[in-house]
């Protein structure tokens, strides 16, 4: 099978057609020379001029062509090469080629400026990876590391040059690559620290896959968060028990005096009675705040089990003897929960529902409970009632913050943490659509 033919390079195409465009003239010029009544010297003399002009002509619009072809491919070559320096000279408006190399120009201002854009998007990127306290490692895909940030250098406790180029296997580091993201560390390294948060994500570099893996210590954020909480917790025994002590002690102090009084008061039995009265109500009421508090704090872990959900919807409304609880029927689910925690966390949004309600002038609202299955795999439980609504929303989570009179302020703190148990959450809202509250409980149904 003969090989296919390749056309013949373009400066000898150009060269060729100059020829046979100037090919008849040339011709004619000869017939007319040879022919005519010249003597031999001039008829040799006339055929030099014409075939040299013939050739010379051809040739030079071979290199007119190919002259400026080559400086735009030198161009184009020097581009390529990331040499952006390059002009083409003779660039101008209104002619062929000089619109051609103003094109090539442009093209080169363009690719150095994005060039200088990846240059400093770049550093601006290495800048940043070095300075931000959390540990960055790269993998190609044969597990060996490629990249590491200054805080991942202390974290291994070897310099990038000891680090970069082994294995995941000889860093000790396999771990990172494999098992679900994200995760809690609780392994060490050679840095003192921990517990770490690992992610990880892919990336391609050099058109080959490659894995970023995080690796964030928990450990000043959770002692930050703990010392938040203690603070809290502090402010919020120290309001509770000085609000009980407070009294015991003034009355207590008034009883003394009345008892070293000589004579006493005729009356003295009466106040003792009455001041004991309260001292021992502020001491009950102070034993069922700490009774509140531990309920709060050892709160079990669910024990899953089949929840029917309008059988619990039914159990809970039935419950409520102050008010009539309506049901809105929605469709038949079957949840996996803890019942008696999922009980307990219906029984305060409704008797939240219903103290709204009756707390209103003229008490007259409704009280009524719903579901429905908002997106794939998840129910939502609403409780709604037509009570005033809410005014301040920013402490009603709060453990032991309560509007109520004799509230003990950890109704939705423990509700919200029995929802968060069970893989769902819980929210607070006006209703959009009058006046009232909504509680928005969302649970997964294999919770």
């Amino acid at each position: 099978m003969s090989e296919e033919r390749r056309p013949p390079p373009h400066d000898l195409q150009v060269l060729g057609l100059a020829w046979l465009a100037g090919l008849p003239g040339s011709v004619a010029a000869l017939v007319l020379v040879w022919l005519g009544d010249f003597s031999s010297k001039v008829q040799w003399t006339l055929t030099s001029l014409v075939v040299g002009t013939f050739l010379g002509v051809g040739l030079l619009v071979r290199e007119r062509v190919m002259r400026p072809l080559h400086a735009v491919a030198n161009l184009l070559a020097a581009l390529r090469e990331g040499d952006y320096s390059v002009r083409g000279r003779g660039a101008r408006a209104g002619d062929a080629l000089g619109e051609v190399l103003l094109e090539v120009n442009a093209l080169g201002d363009t690719l150095r400026e994005q060039r200088l854009g990846v240059l400093e998007a770049g550093a601006l990127l290495e800048q940043v990876m070095e300075e931000i306290d959390v540990g960055v490692l790269a993998f190609d895909v044969a597990g060996t590391l490629r990249l590491v940030n200054r805080a991942g250098e202390r974290l291994l406790g070897a310099s990038r040059s000891q680090l970069v180029g082994k294995g995941a296997g000889a860093l000790g580091l396999t771990d990172l690559l494999e098992g679900d993201v994200p995760r809690r560390l609780t392994r060490s390294f050679a840095e003192e620290g921990g517990p770490y948060e690992l992610r990880r994500g892919s990336f391609r570099q050099g058109g080959l896959p490659h894995q970023l893996v995080v690796l964030a210590d928990l450990r000043l954020a959770l002692r930050e968060q703990e010392r938040e909480a203690w603070q809290r917790l502090v402010r919020v025994l120290s309001h509770e028990i000085n609000n009980s002590l407070a009294p015991i002690g003034s009355i207590a102090e008034a009883l003394r005096d009345t008892l070293l009084m000589a004579p006493r008061p005729s009356d003295w039995e009466e106040d003792a009675k009455s001041g004991l009265g309260i001292v021992a109500r502020r001491s009950q009421s102070l034993a069922r705040f700490m009774s509140a508090y531990a309920s709060l704090a050892r709160l079990p872990p669910p024990t899953p089990g089949a929840v029917e959900v309008d059988a619990w919807v039914r159990r809970v409304a039935a419950l409520e003897k102050r008010r009539k609880v309506g049901v809105r029927v929605g469709p038949g689910l079957v949840l996996r929960g803890d019942v008696d925690q999922l009980e307990q966390l219906l029984i305060n949004l409704v008797r939240n529902a219903v103290d709204a309600v009756l707390s209103a002038p003229e008490a007259a609202g409704d009280v009524w409970v719903s579901w429905a299955v908002l997106s794939p795999g998840a129910v939502e439980v609403w409780v709604e009632d037509e009570g005033p609504g809410m005014t301040d929303t920013g402490n009603l989570f709060v453990p032991f913050f309560t509007t109520k009179p004799q509230g003990s302020g950890i109704g939705l703190a423990l509700s919200r943490q029995i929802a968060e148990a069970h893989g769902g959450s819980l929210r607070l809202e006006n209703r959009p659509e009058g006046k009232g509250c909504r509680a928005r409980l969302k649970l997964p149904q294999g919770a």
